[in-house]
């Protein structure tokens, strides 16, 4: 009887916590973001140390403070791509990461497409937005735009633990 009783607690710890870590992971870090208008979309400008912001309506973004990449927007743009591409520095091989699928408005899966066929372009947001950490934003054709935050150079080297380099600025002491 006893082995009976520990196996079924023993199953129930087990489905608690995997509902736990489960909601945990797709629900329970994320906060909706504030819009601060003027300031939610912005692109860098070729030898700028700042980036400036772009006209946009129709902003929505979540952002977790358990992870600097776990940042994702959507916004609408009136700026066409052409115009974009002429003033604002490009990104290539950009590779938007998924966000959860109750975040309907950013399908990386539908974005990664734009970008391979070229119905979207990405750009860079934000040069070190946090460590190691750039913002990428992408704008299609018809004016919709995503943005979402990638490990740059510096990210990738200083968290698989290779030496990072002169060219790379200091990591932040915690």
């Amino acid at each position: 009887m006893t082995g009976k009783v520990l196996a079924i607690i023993v199953l129930i710890s087990a489905a608690v916590a995997g509902f736990g870590m489960y909601y945990l992971q797709i629900y329970g870090f994320y906060y909706d973001v504030e819009s601060k208008p003027g300031q939610d979309v912005m692109l860098m400008t070729e030898g700028a140390e700042a980036p400036t912001p772009i006209s946009y309506s129709a902003f929505q973004a979540i952002d977790a403070d358990s992870s600097p990449i776990r940042y994702r927007a959507c916004f609408e743009t009136d700026m066409t791509l052409a115009g974009i591409e002429e003033n604002y520095v490009a990104v290539e091989n950009a590779e938007p990461l998924t966000a959860p699928g109750w975040f309907d408005c950013f399908d990386a899966v539908a974005v990664a497409d734009a970008l391979k066929s070229g119905e979207a372009k990405a750009f860079l947001g934000a040069k070190n937005i946090h460590f190691g950490v750039d913002r990428i934003v992408a704008v299609t054709n018809g004016g919709k735009g995503y943005v979402w935050h990638a490990l740059n150079n510096c990210g990738e080297k200083a968290y698989d633990g290779t030496v990072i380099g002169e060219e790379c600025p200091d990591r932040p002491q915690n």
